[in-house]
């Protein structure tokens, strides 16, 4: 069960509560689901009860109580708990890290598109001809799209593969999409940094956290380890399955406001997480040490990483070289 899954389980609970008249309240259009904060338990949580208490003329606690049962029995979860002042904390059942991998190594990089906005009306994006417009504009585009939205504005209008700015001979034309796609629409977009084969470059750190994973896999089968779906131990694991878990609300909520900036940053996020992981454990056998289940898993979850990496990267009309 990824984080989309869960939401829409919330949700459901919420639904029946309301249906069964133990809840008096519009039920949301959406639901978040985050990591536990500091006092939580459980793999993932949600504030729904909070949000929902007043209307419903009941405490939070009260509220979580009543949509707690019906989530509990949701396929998928093994257990709920109430925390705090009313957070729901949820424990999945099963390998939720396995499911998942499964699940990226099963949609590719179309893992995270779908149809969220094909019932939903067109959004706007920028319109003008300056080039940091029509750049953000075929990216916000190409991410509506791939939600089975419409855009309103100049996500219509394609930019040029090539598009023709005096730094590209400088910085190529990927480095000049990330710089202009990259910063928040307040900020100036980036320099000649994008060109530094080092960690402080973010497009750098995204595409070597890909070529990295791409090379992971290549390793392993030369060594006859083949990715597997399995449970996976550590910290650095469960943060970086978390946030591959989170992908397709990223993209959803991305797409919605028309914003490619919030998909580029998440990127960085997620290889900084990739990267941590690859430091926390041996992906791969060393020496003379026999392949086993822990090998297949990690290296099941470094490929799905590098799989939405490159995902990612294409939305914004980046290319994700194997090898840097």
């Amino acid at each position: 069960m990824t984080p989309a899954d869960l939401s829409c389980a919330v949700l459901s609970a919420v639904r029946s509560a309301v249906d069964g008249g133990e809840l008096a309240v519009a039920v949301p259009e959406r639901v978040v689901v985050e990591r536990p904060g500091p006092g939580g338990a459980g793999e993932w949580a949600s504030n729904v009860a909070l949000r929902l208490a007043r209307e419903a003329g009941r405490s939070p606690r009260e509220v979580a109580e009543v949509l707690r049962g019906r989530l509990a029995a949701a396929p998928g979860i093994a257990g709920v708990e109430v925390t705090g002042p009313g957070f729901l904390n949820v424990t999945l059942a099963g390998d939720s890290v396995g499911a998942l991998v499964a699940r990226i190594a099963a949609e590719g990089e179309a893992y995270g598109s779908g149809d969220a906005l094909r019932e939903a009306a067109p959004v706007a994006v920028p319109d003008g001809s300056e080039l940091r417009a029509r750049v953000v504009a075929e990216a916000a585009g190409r991410l509506v799209r791939a939600q089975g939205g419409r855009v309103r504005g100049g996500g219509a209008a394609p930019v040029p593969a090539r598009p023709g700015l005096h730094s590209e001979a400088v910085l190529g034309a990927d480095g000049v999409r990330w710089a202009l796609l990259h910063p928040a629409p307040h900020d100036l977009p980036h320099g000649a940094e994008v060109l530094e084969q080092r960690a402080r470059n973010p497009l750098f750190r995204v595409r070597y956290a890909h070529a990295r994973g791409r090379g992971l896999v290549a390793g392993g089968a030369a060594l006859g380890v083949v990715p597997g779906a399995g449970p996976v131990g550590g910290e650095a694991a469960r943060v970086l399955a978390g946030l591959l878990g989170e992908q397709p609300a990223v993209l959803v909520a991305a797409a919605r406001k028309g914003a490619p900036d919030r998909v580029a940053r998440q990127l960085v996020v997620l290889a900084d997480a990739f990267f941590d992981f690859h430091d926390s454990c041996d992906v791969l056998p060393r020496g003379g040490e026999k392949p086993g289940a822990a090998h297949r898993a990690r290296l099941a979850l470094a490929e799905a990483a590098g799989t939405v990496l490159a995902g990612g990267l294409s939305l914004l009309g980046i290319s994700a070289p194997d090898h840097l």
